[in-house]
Protein backbone atom coordinates (compact mmCIF):
# COMPACT_ATOMS: atom_id res chain seq x y z
CA UNK A 1 0.00 0.00 0.00
CA UNK A 2 2.85 2.08 0.72
CA UNK A 3 3.99 1.56 -2.89
CA UNK A 4 3.52 4.65 -5.78
CA UNK A 5 1.45 2.05 -7.95
CA UNK A 6 -0.68 0.91 -5.05
CA UNK A 7 -1.30 4.42 -4.26
CA UNK A 8 -1.74 5.67 -8.31
CA UNK A 9 -4.45 3.07 -8.24
CA UNK A 10 -6.12 3.42 -5.09
CA UNK A 11 -6.29 7.34 -6.45
CA UNK A 12 -7.09 7.20 -9.96
CA UNK A 13 -10.23 4.48 -8.89
CA UNK A 14 -11.44 6.81 -6.53
CA UNK A 15 -11.57 9.77 -8.99
CA UNK A 16 -13.16 7.41 -11.36
CA UNK A 17 -15.65 6.11 -8.67
CA UNK A 18 -16.42 9.47 -7.53
CA UNK A 19 -16.80 10.78 -11.11
CA UNK A 20 -19.27 7.77 -12.24
CA UNK A 21 -21.51 8.05 -8.94
CA UNK A 22 -21.63 11.88 -9.86
CA UNK A 23 -22.55 11.25 -13.23
CA UNK A 24 -24.45 8.42 -12.76
CA UNK A 25 -26.90 10.14 -10.38
CA UNK A 26 -27.12 13.14 -12.71
CA UNK A 27 -28.53 10.79 -15.45
CA UNK A 28 -31.15 9.30 -13.04
CA UNK A 29 -31.94 12.78 -11.84
CA UNK A 30 -32.34 13.77 -15.95
CA UNK A 31 -33.68 10.81 -16.91
CA UNK A 32 -36.82 10.86 -13.71
CA UNK A 33 -37.15 14.58 -14.84
CA UNK A 34 -38.01 13.65 -18.54
CA UNK A 35 -40.47 11.08 -18.05
CA UNK A 36 -42.35 12.93 -15.40
CA UNK A 37 -42.32 15.72 -18.33
CA UNK A 38 -44.14 12.97 -20.40
CA UNK A 39 -46.17 12.05 -17.50
CA UNK A 40 -47.69 15.58 -17.52
CA UNK A 41 -48.00 15.54 -20.65
CA UNK A 42 -49.48 12.87 -21.01
CA UNK A 43 -51.92 13.26 -18.19
CA UNK A 44 -52.59 16.96 -19.36
CA UNK A 45 -53.67 15.30 -22.47
CA UNK A 46 -56.47 13.40 -20.79
CA UNK A 47 -57.47 15.99 -18.65
CA UNK A 48 -58.17 18.41 -21.27
CA UNK A 49 -60.11 15.98 -23.47
CA UNK A 50 -62.39 15.40 -20.92
CA UNK A 51 -62.60 19.05 -19.95
CA UNK A 52 -63.48 20.01 -23.54
CA UNK A 53 -66.24 17.13 -23.52
CA UNK A 54 -67.51 18.73 -20.61
CA UNK A 55 -67.27 22.56 -22.28
CA UNK A 56 -69.08 21.34 -25.10
CA UNK A 57 -72.10 20.38 -23.02
CA UNK A 58 -71.58 16.84 -23.20
CA UNK A 59 -73.72 15.10 -20.54
CA UNK A 60 -71.74 13.53 -17.79
CA UNK A 61 -73.21 9.81 -18.66
CA UNK A 62 -71.97 10.22 -22.26
CA UNK A 63 -68.55 11.06 -21.53
CA UNK A 64 -65.74 9.24 -23.32
CA UNK A 65 -62.93 8.34 -21.29
CA UNK A 66 -60.67 6.26 -23.30
CA UNK A 67 -57.63 4.28 -21.41
CA UNK A 68 -59.70 4.33 -17.62
CA UNK A 69 -56.77 1.87 -16.60
CA UNK A 70 -54.07 4.17 -17.82
CA UNK A 71 -55.52 7.26 -17.79
CA UNK A 72 -58.10 7.70 -14.76
CA UNK A 73 -60.48 10.29 -14.09
CA UNK A 74 -61.88 12.37 -11.19
CA UNK A 75 -64.11 15.16 -11.83
CA UNK A 76 -65.52 17.81 -8.91
CA UNK A 77 -67.35 20.95 -8.86
CA UNK A 78 -67.03 24.02 -7.28
CA UNK A 79 -67.83 22.86 -3.87
CA UNK A 80 -65.08 19.98 -4.20
CA UNK A 81 -67.96 16.98 -4.65
CA UNK A 82 -67.08 14.37 -6.94
CA UNK A 83 -69.57 14.66 -9.90
CA UNK A 84 -67.93 12.13 -12.27
CA UNK A 85 -65.27 8.97 -11.99
CA UNK A 86 -63.93 6.43 -14.08
CA UNK A 87 -65.49 3.55 -14.31
CA UNK A 88 -63.00 0.97 -12.91
CA UNK A 89 -61.67 3.83 -10.34
CA UNK A 90 -61.84 2.39 -6.81
CA UNK A 91 -59.60 4.34 -4.96
CA UNK A 92 -57.48 7.53 -5.62
CA UNK A 93 -54.72 10.39 -3.61
CA UNK A 94 -53.48 13.09 -4.89
CA UNK A 95 -56.39 14.75 -6.29
CA UNK A 96 -59.17 17.60 -5.05
CA UNK A 97 -60.71 14.84 -2.89
CA UNK A 98 -60.05 11.11 -2.05
CA UNK A 99 -63.81 10.51 -3.05
CA UNK A 100 -64.81 8.08 -5.39
CA UNK A 101 -68.67 8.02 -5.32
CA UNK A 102 -70.16 10.50 -7.73
CA UNK A 103 -72.59 12.64 -5.55
CA UNK A 104 -75.67 13.37 -7.62
CA UNK A 105 -76.71 17.71 -7.14
CA UNK A 106 -78.63 20.40 -8.97
CA UNK A 107 -75.77 21.33 -11.17
CA UNK A 108 -74.49 17.71 -11.80
CA UNK A 109 -76.84 16.21 -13.47
CA UNK A 110 -77.27 14.66 -16.86
CA UNK A 111 -79.61 17.03 -17.56
CA UNK A 112 -79.26 20.28 -15.52
CA UNK A 113 -82.54 21.74 -14.05
CA UNK A 114 -84.62 24.49 -15.43
CA UNK A 115 -82.86 26.96 -12.70
CA UNK A 116 -79.45 26.12 -13.33
CA UNK A 117 -77.59 28.33 -15.68
CA UNK A 118 -80.94 30.76 -15.90
CA UNK A 119 -81.68 33.23 -13.32
CA UNK A 120 -79.67 32.51 -10.02
CA UNK A 121 -77.06 30.52 -11.64
CA UNK A 122 -76.46 33.12 -14.42
CA UNK A 123 -75.70 35.58 -12.26
CA UNK A 124 -73.10 33.87 -10.29
CA UNK A 125 -70.73 32.32 -13.19
CA UNK A 126 -71.04 36.12 -14.99
CA UNK A 127 -69.00 36.77 -11.87
CA UNK A 128 -66.90 34.52 -11.66
CA UNK A 129 -66.10 35.05 -15.18
CA UNK A 130 -65.70 38.32 -15.06
CA UNK A 131 -63.15 38.18 -12.42
CA UNK A 132 -61.00 35.88 -14.85
CA UNK A 133 -60.04 33.12 -12.16
CA UNK A 134 -62.83 30.77 -14.47
CA UNK A 135 -63.03 30.10 -17.86
CA UNK A 136 -66.08 31.26 -19.56
CA UNK A 137 -69.04 29.54 -20.36
CA UNK A 138 -68.08 26.71 -23.06
CA UNK A 139 -64.46 27.17 -22.63
CA UNK A 140 -61.74 24.95 -20.70
CA UNK A 141 -58.90 26.84 -19.10
CA UNK A 142 -55.50 28.26 -20.90
CA UNK A 143 -53.59 28.52 -18.10
CA UNK A 144 -51.09 25.39 -16.69
CA UNK A 145 -52.69 22.72 -15.09
CA UNK A 146 -51.98 21.88 -11.56
CA UNK A 147 -49.83 18.88 -11.14
CA UNK A 148 -49.67 16.62 -8.24
CA UNK A 149 -48.14 13.16 -7.43
CA UNK A 150 -50.76 10.57 -6.26
CA UNK A 151 -51.72 6.82 -6.51
CA UNK A 152 -55.13 5.61 -7.75
CA UNK A 153 -56.63 1.91 -7.43
CA UNK A 154 -57.95 0.85 -10.70
CA UNK A 155 -59.74 -2.70 -11.17
CA UNK A 156 -57.95 -3.95 -7.91
CA UNK A 157 -54.58 -2.71 -8.46
CA UNK A 158 -53.24 0.39 -7.00
CA UNK A 159 -50.04 2.44 -8.81
CA UNK A 160 -48.58 5.61 -8.62
CA UNK A 161 -49.74 8.17 -10.80
CA UNK A 162 -49.11 12.27 -12.00
CA UNK A 163 -51.98 14.16 -11.70
CA UNK A 164 -53.41 17.08 -13.96
CA UNK A 165 -56.47 19.14 -12.86
CA UNK A 166 -58.19 21.37 -15.82
CA UNK A 167 -61.12 23.63 -14.72
CA UNK A 168 -63.68 23.85 -17.35
CA UNK A 169 -66.95 25.74 -17.87
CA UNK A 170 -70.22 23.63 -19.10
CA UNK A 171 -72.61 25.72 -21.61
CA UNK A 172 -74.80 26.16 -18.53
CA UNK A 173 -72.33 28.17 -16.61
CA UNK A 174 -71.23 24.78 -14.09
CA UNK A 175 -67.47 25.21 -13.50
CA UNK A 176 -65.72 22.00 -12.96
CA UNK A 177 -62.19 20.67 -11.84
CA UNK A 178 -61.18 17.37 -14.11
CA UNK A 179 -58.77 15.23 -12.74
CA UNK A 180 -57.04 13.17 -15.00
CA UNK A 181 -53.45 10.46 -14.72
CA UNK A 182 -51.18 9.59 -16.12
CA UNK A 183 -48.88 6.22 -14.62
CA UNK A 184 -45.28 6.56 -13.48
CA UNK A 185 -45.03 3.06 -13.72
CA UNK A 186 -42.36 3.13 -16.73
CA UNK A 187 -40.79 6.38 -15.17
CA UNK A 188 -40.02 3.91 -12.27
CA UNK A 189 -39.31 0.67 -14.08
CA UNK A 190 -37.05 2.98 -16.45
CA UNK A 191 -35.04 4.74 -13.61
CA UNK A 192 -34.72 1.25 -11.82
CA UNK A 193 -33.04 -0.57 -14.89
CA UNK A 194 -30.55 2.25 -15.32
CA UNK A 195 -29.89 2.44 -11.72
CA UNK A 196 -29.15 -1.53 -11.45
CA UNK A 197 -27.19 -1.48 -14.66
CA UNK A 198 -25.10 0.87 -12.73
CA UNK A 199 -24.45 -0.58 -9.81
CA UNK A 200 -23.58 -3.59 -11.84
CA UNK A 201 -21.26 -2.36 -14.17
CA UNK A 202 -19.38 0.77 -11.68
CA UNK A 203 -17.45 -2.67 -9.70
CA UNK A 204 -16.03 -4.11 -12.97
CA UNK A 205 -15.43 -0.57 -14.13
CA UNK A 206 -13.67 0.12 -10.86
CA UNK A 207 -11.93 -2.85 -10.96
CA UNK A 208 -10.58 -2.42 -14.78
CA UNK A 209 -9.68 0.99 -13.89
CA UNK A 210 -7.35 -0.53 -11.11
CA UNK A 211 -5.83 -2.93 -13.06
CA UNK A 212 -5.09 -0.88 -15.56
CA UNK A 213 -3.78 1.82 -13.98
CA UNK A 214 -2.01 -0.84 -11.73
CA UNK A 215 -0.26 -1.81 -14.95
CA UNK A 216 1.03 1.32 -16.33
CA UNK A 217 2.14 2.45 -13.70
CA UNK A 218 4.40 -0.88 -13.26
CA UNK A 219 5.50 -0.44 -16.64
CA UNK A 220 6.26 3.74 -16.09
CA UNK A 221 8.69 3.21 -13.05
CA UNK A 222 10.30 0.13 -14.45
CA UNK A 223 13.13 2.57 -15.59
CA UNK A 224 12.84 3.79 -11.70
CA UNK A 225 13.57 0.48 -10.25
CA UNK A 226 16.38 -0.03 -13.00
CA UNK A 227 17.93 2.97 -11.66
CA UNK A 228 17.56 2.21 -7.96
CA UNK A 229 19.13 -1.32 -8.24
CA UNK A 230 21.95 0.35 -10.28
CA UNK A 231 22.19 3.31 -7.26
CA UNK A 232 22.35 0.41 -5.02
CA UNK A 233 25.24 -1.15 -7.17
CA UNK A 234 27.22 2.04 -7.13
CA UNK A 235 26.63 2.65 -3.34
CA UNK A 236 28.34 -0.95 -2.66
CA UNK A 237 30.63 -0.92 -5.50
CA UNK A 238 31.83 3.08 -5.02
CA UNK A 239 32.46 2.83 -8.36
CA UNK A 240 31.50 6.47 -9.33
CA UNK A 241 32.35 5.19 -13.04
CA UNK A 242 29.49 3.34 -13.10
CA UNK A 243 26.16 4.99 -14.47
CA UNK A 244 22.68 4.26 -14.63
CA UNK A 245 20.03 3.12 -17.60
CA UNK A 246 18.93 6.29 -19.39
CA UNK A 247 15.42 4.99 -21.36
CA UNK A 248 15.12 5.89 -24.61
CA UNK A 249 11.57 8.17 -24.05
CA UNK A 250 11.64 11.68 -23.72
CA UNK A 251 9.29 11.48 -20.44
CA UNK A 252 10.68 12.86 -16.74
CA UNK A 253 12.05 9.48 -15.79
CA UNK A 254 14.65 10.12 -18.74
CA UNK A 255 15.37 13.55 -17.30
CA UNK A 256 15.63 12.11 -14.27
CA UNK A 257 18.30 9.03 -15.20
CA UNK A 258 19.95 12.07 -17.31
CA UNK A 259 20.20 14.20 -14.40
CA UNK A 260 21.69 11.63 -12.23
CA UNK A 261 24.37 10.49 -14.39
CA UNK A 262 25.05 14.25 -14.89
CA UNK A 263 25.61 14.33 -10.76
CA UNK A 264 27.31 10.97 -10.99
CA UNK A 265 29.98 12.66 -13.89
CA UNK A 266 30.51 15.89 -11.25
CA UNK A 267 30.72 13.45 -7.97
CA UNK A 268 33.49 10.95 -9.73
CA UNK A 269 35.02 14.51 -10.67
CA UNK A 270 35.14 15.60 -7.44
CA UNK A 271 36.04 12.27 -5.68
CA UNK A 272 38.82 12.38 -8.59
CA UNK A 273 39.77 16.10 -7.74
CA UNK A 274 40.17 15.19 -4.16
CA UNK A 275 42.51 12.06 -4.50
CA UNK A 276 44.81 14.44 -6.41
CA UNK A 277 44.56 16.68 -3.89
CA UNK A 278 45.38 14.20 -0.75
CA UNK A 279 48.27 13.04 -2.63
CA UNK A 280 49.86 16.08 -3.76
CA UNK A 281 49.22 17.63 -1.21
CA UNK A 282 50.91 14.78 0.51
CA UNK A 283 53.82 14.59 -1.90
CA UNK A 284 54.57 18.02 -1.41
CA UNK A 285 54.40 17.52 2.47
CA UNK A 286 56.90 14.84 2.53
CA UNK A 287 59.68 17.24 1.16
CA UNK A 288 60.03 20.20 3.96
CA UNK A 289 59.26 17.50 6.32
CA UNK A 290 61.51 14.83 5.01
CA UNK A 291 64.27 17.87 4.97
CA UNK A 292 63.69 19.65 8.08
CA UNK A 293 64.06 15.83 9.70
CA UNK A 294 67.05 15.57 8.14
CA UNK A 295 68.71 18.56 9.41
CA UNK A 296 67.24 17.98 12.76
CA UNK A 297 68.76 14.54 13.10
CA UNK A 298 72.14 15.82 11.93
CA UNK A 299 71.98 18.60 14.07
CA UNK A 300 71.04 16.29 17.03
CA UNK A 301 74.36 14.24 16.24
CA UNK A 302 76.64 17.11 15.05
CA UNK A 303 75.39 20.31 16.38
CA UNK A 304 78.17 22.15 14.69
CA UNK A 305 76.15 21.19 11.34
CA UNK A 306 73.01 22.47 11.98
CA UNK A 307 71.61 24.26 8.77
CA UNK A 308 69.60 26.80 11.04
CA UNK A 309 68.52 29.34 7.98
CA UNK A 310 67.53 25.76 6.12
CA UNK A 311 65.47 24.62 8.52
CA UNK A 312 63.80 27.87 9.34
CA UNK A 313 63.30 28.20 5.69
CA UNK A 314 61.38 24.27 5.19
CA UNK A 315 59.38 25.47 8.66
CA UNK A 316 58.32 28.38 6.62
CA UNK A 317 57.61 26.15 3.86
CA UNK A 318 55.27 23.86 5.57
CA UNK A 319 53.59 27.07 7.46
CA UNK A 320 52.69 28.62 3.98
CA UNK A 321 51.61 25.23 2.27
CA UNK A 322 48.95 24.31 5.50
CA UNK A 323 47.90 27.68 5.62
CA UNK A 324 47.28 27.56 1.56
CA UNK A 325 45.48 24.26 2.42
CA UNK A 326 43.53 25.17 5.04
CA UNK A 327 42.07 27.86 2.50
CA UNK A 328 41.34 24.85 -0.59
CA UNK A 329 39.33 23.10 2.27
CA UNK A 330 37.32 25.75 3.03
CA UNK A 331 36.71 26.61 -0.50
CA UNK A 332 35.82 23.50 -1.25
CA UNK A 333 33.86 23.19 1.72
CA UNK A 334 31.28 26.16 0.15
CA UNK A 335 32.92 28.87 2.45
CA UNK A 336 30.78 32.10 1.34
CA UNK A 337 32.97 34.98 0.94
CA UNK A 338 32.26 38.33 3.12
CA UNK A 339 29.74 41.16 2.57
CA UNK A 340 32.17 44.01 3.14
CA UNK A 341 33.15 47.34 0.79
CA UNK A 342 36.49 46.67 -0.30
CA UNK A 343 38.49 49.31 -2.02
CA UNK A 344 41.06 47.78 -4.68
CA UNK A 345 43.13 50.63 -5.02
CA UNK A 346 43.91 51.14 -1.56
CA UNK A 347 43.89 47.22 -0.95
CA UNK A 348 47.01 47.11 -3.75
CA UNK A 349 48.39 50.26 -2.29
CA UNK A 350 48.48 48.42 1.30
CA UNK A 351 50.08 44.95 -0.27
CA UNK A 352 52.90 46.57 -2.04
CA UNK A 353 53.70 48.99 0.68
CA UNK A 354 54.34 45.74 2.68
CA UNK A 355 56.32 44.06 0.02
CA UNK A 356 59.73 45.99 1.27
CA UNK A 357 62.14 42.91 0.58
CA UNK A 358 61.13 42.09 -2.77
CA UNK A 359 63.74 41.55 -4.94
CA UNK A 360 62.07 43.34 -7.64
CA UNK A 361 59.98 46.74 -6.87
CA UNK A 362 56.62 47.16 -8.27
CA UNK A 363 55.27 50.00 -9.73
CA UNK A 364 51.63 51.19 -8.64
CA UNK A 365 49.39 52.80 -11.40
CA UNK A 366 46.20 53.32 -9.20
CA UNK A 367 44.05 56.77 -10.61
CA UNK A 368 43.51 59.39 -8.32
CA UNK A 369 40.19 60.61 -7.08
CA UNK A 370 38.62 56.78 -8.51
CA UNK A 371 36.55 54.96 -6.93
CA UNK A 372 37.35 51.00 -6.97
CA UNK A 373 34.89 49.28 -4.59
CA UNK A 374 33.51 45.54 -4.51
CA UNK A 375 32.01 43.34 -2.56
CA UNK A 376 33.63 40.61 -0.77
CA UNK A 377 36.16 39.09 1.82
CA UNK A 378 38.88 41.61 2.49
CA UNK A 379 41.37 39.06 3.61
CA UNK A 380 40.70 37.01 0.71
CA UNK A 381 41.16 39.25 -1.86
CA UNK A 382 44.56 40.35 -0.24
CA UNK A 383 45.66 36.77 -1.06
CA UNK A 384 44.87 37.07 -4.10
CA UNK A 385 46.85 39.98 -5.12
CA UNK A 386 49.69 38.96 -2.78
CA UNK A 387 49.84 35.36 -4.46
CA UNK A 388 49.77 37.36 -8.18
CA UNK A 389 52.66 39.74 -7.22
CA UNK A 390 54.39 36.78 -5.72
CA UNK A 391 54.53 34.84 -8.91
CA UNK A 392 55.28 38.21 -10.63
CA UNK A 393 58.31 38.33 -8.87
CA UNK A 394 59.34 35.35 -9.00
CA UNK A 395 59.51 35.14 -12.65
CA UNK A 396 60.10 38.88 -13.66
CA UNK A 397 63.54 39.71 -14.88
CA UNK A 398 63.97 43.46 -13.79
CA UNK A 399 60.47 44.69 -13.38
CA UNK A 400 56.89 43.98 -12.06
CA UNK A 401 53.85 46.50 -12.62
CA UNK A 402 50.28 46.49 -11.06
CA UNK A 403 47.18 48.96 -12.09
CA UNK A 404 43.55 49.46 -10.90
CA UNK A 405 40.55 50.94 -13.82
CA UNK A 406 37.26 50.75 -14.33
CA UNK A 407 35.84 47.91 -16.66
CA UNK A 408 32.58 48.01 -17.58
CA UNK A 409 30.27 46.58 -14.52
CA UNK A 410 33.69 46.08 -12.43
CA UNK A 411 37.42 46.85 -11.32
CA UNK A 412 40.34 45.36 -13.49
CA UNK A 413 43.29 44.75 -11.48
CA UNK A 414 46.68 43.80 -13.65
CA UNK A 415 49.76 42.23 -12.17
CA UNK A 416 52.57 42.61 -15.29
CA UNK A 417 56.15 41.43 -15.35
CA UNK A 418 58.99 41.23 -17.89
CA UNK A 419 59.51 37.64 -17.72
CA UNK A 420 59.31 34.61 -20.32
CA UNK A 421 55.41 34.47 -20.26
CA UNK A 422 53.30 31.61 -19.78
CA UNK A 423 52.89 29.68 -23.08
CA UNK A 424 49.24 29.87 -25.03
CA UNK A 425 48.71 25.81 -24.65
CA UNK A 426 49.59 26.58 -20.50
CA UNK A 427 47.51 29.64 -20.10
CA UNK A 428 44.54 27.38 -17.98
CA UNK A 429 46.80 24.86 -17.07
CA UNK A 430 48.74 26.96 -14.45
CA UNK A 431 45.69 27.43 -12.52
CA UNK A 432 44.81 23.39 -11.58
CA UNK A 433 46.17 22.81 -8.20
CA UNK A 434 49.56 21.75 -7.64
CA UNK A 435 50.80 22.63 -11.62
CA UNK A 436 54.37 24.46 -11.78
CA UNK A 437 55.75 24.67 -15.17
CA UNK A 438 58.75 22.83 -15.90
CA UNK A 439 60.78 26.49 -14.95
CA UNK A 440 59.13 26.73 -12.00
CA UNK A 441 59.44 23.32 -9.89
CA UNK A 442 62.55 23.56 -8.02
CA UNK A 443 62.34 24.92 -4.19
CA UNK A 444 64.11 27.89 -4.06
CA UNK A 445 62.17 29.29 -7.44
CA UNK A 446 58.95 27.44 -7.26
CA UNK A 447 56.16 27.21 -4.44
CA UNK A 448 53.99 24.27 -4.04
CA UNK A 449 51.67 25.67 -7.19
CA UNK A 450 48.61 26.43 -5.28
CA UNK A 451 49.18 30.59 -5.64
CA UNK A 452 47.19 31.14 -8.93
CA UNK A 453 44.64 28.12 -7.72
CA UNK A 454 43.92 29.68 -4.80
CA UNK A 455 43.48 32.91 -6.59
CA UNK A 456 41.22 32.18 -9.49
CA UNK A 457 38.85 29.93 -6.69
CA UNK A 458 38.52 33.03 -4.79
CA UNK A 459 37.74 35.60 -7.54
CA UNK A 460 35.35 33.13 -9.26
CA UNK A 461 33.58 33.19 -5.48
CA UNK A 462 33.40 36.56 -5.62
CA UNK A 463 31.89 36.63 -8.81
CA UNK A 464 35.10 37.49 -11.18
CA UNK A 465 37.16 36.27 -13.24
CA UNK A 466 41.26 36.00 -13.44
CA UNK A 467 43.08 35.29 -16.36
CA UNK A 468 45.95 35.45 -18.08
CA UNK A 469 47.63 37.03 -21.50
CA UNK A 470 50.68 38.65 -22.68
CA UNK A 471 51.64 41.89 -21.08
CA UNK A 472 53.40 44.64 -23.29
CA UNK A 473 56.55 44.38 -20.83
CA UNK A 474 56.85 40.93 -22.94
CA UNK A 475 55.80 38.58 -20.09
CA UNK A 476 52.87 37.72 -18.34
CA UNK A 477 49.55 39.76 -17.63
CA UNK A 478 47.48 37.88 -15.14
CA UNK A 479 43.81 39.82 -14.78
CA UNK A 480 41.37 40.16 -12.37
CA UNK A 481 38.16 41.35 -12.99
CA UNK A 482 35.46 42.13 -10.28
CA UNK A 483 32.38 43.10 -10.05
CA UNK A 484 30.55 46.62 -8.59
CA UNK A 485 28.15 46.51 -5.96
CA UNK A 486 24.49 46.55 -7.71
Amino acid sequence: MRSVRARAAIGATLVVAVALVAAGLAVLLVLRANLIDQADLQAEVAAREVAGQLATGTPYDELELDDEEDHPVQVTDGEGRVVIVSKDLRAVTGTGTSGVTPVPSASAGASPSPGDGEDGGDGDDDADDEDGSRPGRGEVSSDDPDFSDGTATVDGTTADYRFAAVEATTPDGVTLTVYAGAPLAAEQEAVNTVRGAMLTGLPLLLVVVAGVTWLVTRRALRPVEGIRREMAAITASEDLARRVPEPGSRDEIAALARTTNETLTVLEASVERQRRFVADASHELRSPIASLRTQLEVAEAHPELLDLPGAVADTVRLQVLAADLLLLARLDAGEKPGSATVELGALVREEVSQRTVDRIAVSVEVPQGGAFEVNGSRGQLSRVIGNLLDNAQRHAEGSVAVSVAADGRGVRVEVRDDGAGVPEDERERIFERFVRLDDARSRDDGGAGLGLAIARDVASRHGGTLTVDRAAEGGAAFRLWLPRPA
